[in-house]
């Protein structure tokens, strides 16, 4: 049994197959992941559809995916496309230069829709950085009259009061951070983490009578040059902006599959970038909290590359070699070696800080899940589960470390012939988020529904 089937998280088998058939084709993956073959005017001649795109602009690569929802309300993934980025389109995880990141969207766009054979415009973009922040806040509402059933009118009004005092915090911790006291700050995300009235638990308000209502709220917000540097690249795009999320949530979402209301997930997940290190905690389905770091996957290759006094590319082929002793140098192994831990020891204290922030939560889950290209990195991972780096910190024993690969992800089917690997699991969070906010929308049926579209207003 697999890691992630302890928790729910059901593997496909036939996606399985799918992909150990792929696995013996390198060939013809790296054939459909090259934009060589086309131009972007092919995208003219594609009709347009339905179907869903998710847009992860990295740091190290910008991601597509085009998914459908099919007859059993789950995902199936019908294009993808991946293009790196030059060395200066991103900065700490965020946009730094909006003409050359539109290019690289524009190549990887291309790439997925040519192979869906579609054309996509509602879109999802993923946010991250140091400067999107994301908390949990608890609110305690006393009624007036516990004899009346709760509407979603009074919900709506606890949602709004929550939303307010969480962007007035989220806007202080940015001033103070930037130093600059007009930063403006948009409202990202939010999602309900826990709800309970008269001290028992539910799953949804609406409906009932009680006194004492307790909700928790995840909430999240970036600073608006960032959202508008979104916008701008999906403008010049000409796509349809449906959400932006911020990328550890949708990574959660991800793992949550399907039913969220029933899920009993809990875990951290890292999300390891090229820029950035994103990690959110999730209890009993709900997320708890998002936060991120300035130290990812290009912190290694830069340092490698500083101590060889090789190119950025040129110690970047090496970092991805590291246990390819042919494709290192033997009198650079050493040196590679030493510059990788030391940027292990920075990498893992930035870990501690960012986890110690999570000082609401009595005990952090002992579950760690990857994802992110990051990831990648043995070093990396050998350093989470071998270390007691996570002793002073909440933890009940020693985390158990685990890669998410895209077959794990519960309701979404791989139908391309690519294989998708972790790096791919955020852009499939994504679409999560995406059909979440569909369902959210003024026909949207259910009760899930109306409460989602409550959260969007």
């Amino acid at each position: 049994m697999g890691f992630l089937d302890k928790f729910n998280i059901q593997t496909s088998k036939k996606s399985e197959k799918r992909d150990e058939e792929v696995s013996d084709q390198p060939e013809k993956q790296s054939e459909l992941l090259s934009g060589d073959d086309f131009s972007v005017d092919d995208l003219y001649k594609l009709k347009s559809s339905d179907a869903i795109l998710a847009l992860d602009i990295g740091t190290e690569f910008v991601k597509a995916v085009i998914a459908r929802q099919d007859s059993d309300k789950n995902l199936e993934v019908i294009g993808a496309g991946r293009v790196r980025q030059s060395e200066g389109n991103m900065y700490a995880g965020a946009i730094a230069d909006i003409p050359s990141v539109v290019k690289v969207c524009e190549k990887a766009v291309a790439m997925a829709e040519k192979m869906a054979e579609v054309s996509s415009k509602t879109t999802v973009v993923g946010i991250a950085g140091e400067l999107v922040k994301g908390n949990t806040s608890t609110v305690r509402y006393r009624r007036k009259n516990g004899n009346k059933p709760l509407t979603e009118q009074e919900i709506a009004l606890i949602i709004k009061q929550v939303q307010e005092h969480a962007g007035t915090k989220a806007r202080k911790e940015i001033a103070d951070e930037t130093n600059n006291p007009d930063a403006e700050v948009r409202l990202i995300n939010s999602a309900i983490v826990s709800i309970s009235i008269d001290g028992y638990k539910i799953s949804n308000p609406v409906g009932f009578k009680g006194n004492d209502v307790v909700i928790q709220f995840y909430t999240a917000f970036a600073p608006l040059i960032h959202i508008s540097a979104i916008e701008k690249v999906c403008a010049e795009l000409n796509l349809d902006l449906l959400a932006v999320a911020v990328e550890p949530f949708a990574v959660c979402r991800a793992c949550l599959g399907n039913d969220t209301d029933s899920n009993k997930f809990s875990g951290i997940v890292m999300d390891i970038g090229g820029g950035t290190t994103d990690i959110a905690v999730v209890d009993d389905g709900g997320v708890e909290g998002t936060r991120m770091f300035g130290v990812g996957g290009r912190s290694f290759t830069h340092q490698i590359a500083e101590i060889l006094n090789v190119d950025f590319d040129t110690a970047e082929k090496y970092k991805i070699s590291i246990n390819n002793p042919a494709k290192v140098p033997a009198d650079m192994r050493d040196a590679m070696m030493l510059s990788v831990q030391r940027n292990l020891a920075v990498w893992l204290s930035g870990v501690q800080i960012t986890l110690e922030e999570f000082e609401d939560i009595e005990m952090l889950p002992n579950k760690i899940l990857l994802c992110g290209g990051g990831a990648g990195l043995t070093e990396l991972r050998d350093v989470l589960a071998g270390t007691d780096w996570f002793k002073g910190l909440a933890f009940s024993r020693r985390p158990v470390v685990h890669l998410i690969e895209a077959k794990e992800i519960p309701g979404i089917k791989n139908s391309t012939e690519v294989k998708l690997d972790s790096s791919y699991i955020t852009a499939l969070g994504l679409l999560r988020v995406a059909l979440d906010t569909l369902i959210g929308s003024p026909d949207g049926a259910g009760v899930r529904g109306k409460l989602t579209k409550l959260l969007q207003n």
